[in-house]
């Protein structure tokens, strides 16, 4: 009597006369640049592929930088979905499920559409049949814990911040004209030319009580306003022509009257043709 255990997860010639897709993908564009043996691992699927007997491998690359929590447009995703629809696909190849989805409305329509089609999903750990309840079982167990890997980390960041943020212990980035500093803590700007116009829009606002006639008086006298040119380490500057939301910023930004805010806007989530956006922008009153 045959034991089913001993024969091996081998894909039937069927399923290995079509094509194999090995999906690529890394969350950030600091990954892309920086994580470059992740990299190096999933392409090498491609080979692997070839050893399990397919001929024909295609290597989707498209969503390298790109989250796959679902709040995203990934079109290498969208190319994954469509190849499997067309009925050509015998296997999906992925380093590990978190790779194909982080969410479980994708990583479940990713599993019926390869039930339907019969295609395999193969990473690390083995050959899964999504056809077979065990194998789905297991699949749909990965896919329950990649979702939950996301969400656990950001909580626990998210909360420590604002443990913080009560204490007033967190150091967020502060506006221009003011810097952190190690020893000192918060600081003005050494650069007198920025703290001179930071004063300047609060002395004119005071004379002329309106941001637009600050914008106007500056604008005629061309006062020009700093960018910060290095990202948010406010180190180095573009002096360019004031604009109305460099005056309005300034007014309206509670850290010069010395509150201490955080959380000051919160995100709001919205279903856009059927993907989920969060927006981060949002502003909340101030008693939220």
């Amino acid at each position: 009597m045959t034991n089913d255990l001993s024969i091996p997860r081998i894909p039937p010639p069927g399923v290995l006369q079509r094509c194999a897709i090995v999906y690529v993908r890394q969350s950030t564009r600091s990954q892309v640049m920086t994580n470059l043996e992740s990299q190096r691992r999933q392409y090498d699927l491609a080979e692997a592929a070839r050893d399990y007997g397919f001929a024909r491998v295609d290597v989707i690359d498209d969503d390298l930088g790109i989250s796959a929590s679902g709040r995203m447009e990934r079109p290498g995703f969208e190319r994954l979905v469509a190849a499997l629809c067309s009925g050509s696909v015998g296997a999906i190849f992925c380093l590990e499920v978190s790779r194909l989805a982080r969410n479980g409305r994708d990583w479940h329509h990713v599993l019926e559409l390869c039930g339907l089609v019969e295609a395999r999903v193969i990473d690390h750990d083995g050959v899964y049949n999504p056809r077979h309840p065990n194998d789905r079982l297991l699949l749909g167990m990965k896919g329950s814990i990649s979702e939950f890997e996301l969400g656990v980390p950001r909580t626990r960041m998210l909360d420590a911040a604002r443990a913080k943020a009560r204490r007033g212990d967190l150091r967020y980035t502060p506006p221009v004209g003011y810097l952190w500093d190690r020893d000192a803590g918060l600081m003005l700007d050494p650069d007198r030319r920025i703290q001179e116009v930071i004063r300047l829009i609060f002395t004119r606002f005071r004379d002329l009580g309106s941001a637009r006639q600050v914008l106007l008086s500056m604008t005629e006298q061309a006062v020009h306003f700093p960018r910060p040119s290095d990202g948010i380490r406010l180190t180095s500057f573009d002096w360019r022509p004031i604009r109305y939301r460099n005056v309005i910023g300034v007014l309206k930004n509670m850290f010069h009257a010395g509150v201490h805010a955080y959380g000051k806007t919160g995100k709001k989530t919205e279903i856009r043709d059927g993907r989920t956006h969060v927006g981060y922008k949002n502003r909340k009153s101030p008693d939220e």
